[in-house]
């Protein structure tokens, strides 16, 4: 069969057999006294038991043996020393506007797999008490041999910059490449394989799990389209393996148990709770056609949302290719000081707010209520330029991490990478004195 097979759909509650072992999957139940050609049954849930239909989430997997056949779990020492998801405090806090140019991939002749190569940027919250989030970069070289991961602290949000993703899960495989993203539940065990060295993103958020975000007066049709999400299909391997080893992440920390065979041994699966991936290409673009720049959460592909009504944890958005044709206005991005935080990434081109510095596999953050926007370049061009129709972002694709909590960034982040532009105020220094009777 063809490696990569997907169902389309999200939120969906989605059936699976690999078709090698057809009805695999019990018929009218969900664990029976034997399940079909000897499996176990184990459920897999992402949401309490109790909650509300709309919002539960739970898959059901039938597997060669379950998951808690492993042996006890280790503090895994040094394995990946730059991630952090806890205690926000090593550094002092910093208001400055901050650009990172492009993270560093591993020197040649070291082997970093994707676990090895995480490293946090930046988060705020706590993981015991499941509130807030972490943004990190990983930076890898080599596949994951013989080891899988899994996150007991939050989802992942994968944005792939340089290299396409092999991820295998316990659902099937998905290949994500740049300019698509994948997100890994809660739970979900995956191993990452790579075709050449790859950098990119990573969203983790503690509460909840990304959703579609409410369309509201757009109406039915718009933005990231239901159909457009692409589950994998069950795909298993029976492999015999000594000393294969499992990853968690828990409380921040990381762990490792060995078993005796492969984890993705999950031969058929039925329910809603599922890794998936989506192409940013298919984005259906919502925008001004008179006047005025609109506000970015028209860009909105997921969200996360919070206890308050319209507030998130954390968005995820992008700005894509597509026409301006606002009349009177000024059409860049405007000059803006947020009550959210807001950490932006470049996966390839240049975004039009800031084609100088900022550069594909860099990064951003602009922190609470600390003023931003277009620099000088860009303003005195888009103040003077010509208003007619035109396609603007082409070849581009930047994103943006937006949240409600105000975020802490790490020693790596602000001095251990490198990478830190101390120069990135200038952008603005130029500004002039427009001001006259």
């Amino acid at each position: 069969m063809p490696e990569y097979q997907y169902l389309s759909g999200f939120g969906s509650h989605f059936t699976s057999e690999d078709p090698r072992f057809p009805n695999a999957l019990p018929e009218g139940q969900n664990s029976p006294q034997k399940c079909p050609y000897g499996l176990y049954a184990e459920q897999l849930s992402g949401s309490a038991f109790t909650a509300p239909r709309t919002e539960n989430t739970r898959s059901w997997l039938y597997r060669i043996r379950p998951s808690v056949v492993h042996q006890p779990f280790q503090r895994f020492e040094g394995a990946a020393p730059f991630l952090r998801g806890t205690g926000w405090d090593e550094q002092h806090p910093n208001p400055n506007q901050m650009r990172w140019n492009p993270f560093d991939l591993p020197a040649g002749g070291t082997e970093v797999d994707f676990v090895a190569g995480l490293h946090t940027v930046c988060g705020a919250g706590d993981v015991r008490a499941r509130n807030g989030l972490a943004i990190h970069v990983y930076l890898a070289n080599s596949s994951m041999k013989d080891t899988a991961f899994y996150n007991s602290d939050g989802d992942f949000l994968i944005v792939p910059q340089q290299g396409p993703l092999d991820i295998t899960t316990e659902f099937g495989r998905l290949y994500v490449k740049p300019n698509e993203i994948c997100v890994i539940p809660q739970g979900v065990r995956f191993s990452v394989a790579l075709e050449a060295p790859s950098r990119g993103y990573i969203l983790e958020v503690y509460d909840g799990h990304f959703r579609l975000p409410d369309l509201g007066p757009i109406g039915a049709n718009g933005l990231a389209n239901p159909r457009d999400f692409l589950t994998p299909t069950a795909h298993f391997e029976d492999r015999t393996v000594d000393g294969y080893r499992v990853v968690s992440k828990f409380q921040g920390a990381l762990f490792v148990a060995t078993q005796g065979h492969s984890p993705f041994d999950v031969v058929a699966w039925h329910g809603n709770y599922v890794p998936y991936k989506y192409d940013l290409a298919r984005f259906m673009v919502i925008n001004s056609v008179s006047f005025d720049h609109c506000d970015p959460s028209i860009f909105t592909v997921l969200t996360c949302p919070s206890n308050r009504p319209g507030t998130a944890i954390a968005d995820f958005v992008i700005f894509p290719p597509r026409w301006s044709v606002q009349e009177h206005t000024f059409r860049p991005p405007y000059y803006h000081r947020n009550c959210m935080s807001e950490f932006m990434g470049l996966i390839f081109g240049r975004y039009e707010a800031k084609e100088g510095g900022f550069l594909p596999g860099g990064a951003s953050l602009h922190s609470m209520m600390t003023p931003h926007g277009p620099d000088h370049r860009c303003f005195e061009g888009a103040s003077n330029a010509e208003l007619k129709p035109e396609h603007i972002a082409d070849g581009t694709q930047a994103f943006m991490f937006e949240s409600s909590l105000s975020m802490a960034v790490t020693r790596w982040g602000e001095e251990t990478c490198q990478k830190l532009d101390a120069r990135y105020y200038e952008c603005w220094q130029a500004l002039e004195k427009h001001f006259h009777l």
